[in-house]
């Protein structure tokens, strides 16, 4: 695999596999192989039961994350593939990664990103998560930390941006002691596809980028189809908390608390 570069899997044969339940995985970076996993059990993310504790609440508030949306997902994915304690080997190999680079660039494909400003005032990525994107649906495939509370973060916000797309699952693929105390549920395969069908069927795709680039402009009391709110939403770091009358994690908040 060094020095060569890894047989993409096409982002339609992608599609197809996440539309049909299925993922793919591989033993390790280097491995060009994958495997195509299709679980007895499932997990998800009700969208209406993310269970947001004060302690949570109270940052996201504070906006002591600039939280981001597809600005930096090489590097997200790069997080997420690296080794960790506890495992040293990832299932995010290089041909997975750079087939998910691919899915990127078609638009099915989001990071959502967490930075945090250091003593020098520069910002670092401190968290985020990566997934596929289709139809309603939004398969989460991996997060990580370098920051405490900065993946719990990143998980709120998608949950919100996802209402306000009108998005309506959220998988998780496999239940963890993490995503289990974030609200998560384990389901029977059968019982995702169901609904995972309704999810698919046609209509308008929720767009994760519009719906973020709409709460920041609704934090920056300017309409949401004016330029300065796409540009805002798109620029680089820092992100301002918001002119308006509230600021973009105070929203975030509140969607929480009011449904949570």
């Amino acid at each position: 695999m060094h020095g060569s570069h890894p047989k993409i899997i096409p982002a339609d044969t992608l599609l197809l596999a996440y539309r049909s339940g299925i993922f793919p995985m591989a033993d390790s970076r280097d491995d060009p192989d994958v495997f195509w996993v299709e679980p007895r059990l499932r997990a998800i993310m009700p969208l209406d039961g993310f269970h947001c504790s004060r302690s949570l609440a109270k940052l996201i508030r504070q906006d002591r994350f600039r939280v981001t949306v597809n600005h930096a997902f090489d590097e997200v994915l790069a997080a997420c593939a690296a080794p960790r304690a506890g495992r040293p080997e990832s299932w995010i190999s290089e041909r997975i990664a750079a087939s998910y680079r691919v899915l990127h660039l078609a638009g099915h494909a989001h990071s959502v990103e967490c930075w945090h400003a250091g003593d020098d005032g520069n910002w670092t990525l401190a968290g985020g998560l990566y997934g596929v994107s289709f139809d309603r649906v939004f398969c989460g495939e991996s997060m990580f930390s370098r920051t405490r509370d900065a993946s719990k973060v990143a998980l709120a916000w998608l949950v919100v941006l996802m209402r306000r797309a009108g998005a309506e699952l959220l998988d998780c693929q496999f239940l963890t002691e993490h995503l289990a105390s974030l609200g998560a549920v384990e389901i029977s395969q059968q019982h995702y596809l169901e609904l995972l069908a309704k999810a698919v069927r046609k209509g308008p795709e929720a767009d994760l980028p519009a719906a973020y680039a709409g709460l920041l402009a609704e934090a920056a009391g300017v309409g949401a189809g004016e330029d300065a709110a796409a540009e805002g939403a798109l620029a680089g770091l820092p992100l301002a908390a918001g002119s308006g009358s509230s600021s973009p994690g105070k929203l975030i908040a509140q969607s929480l608390t009011h449904t949570s």
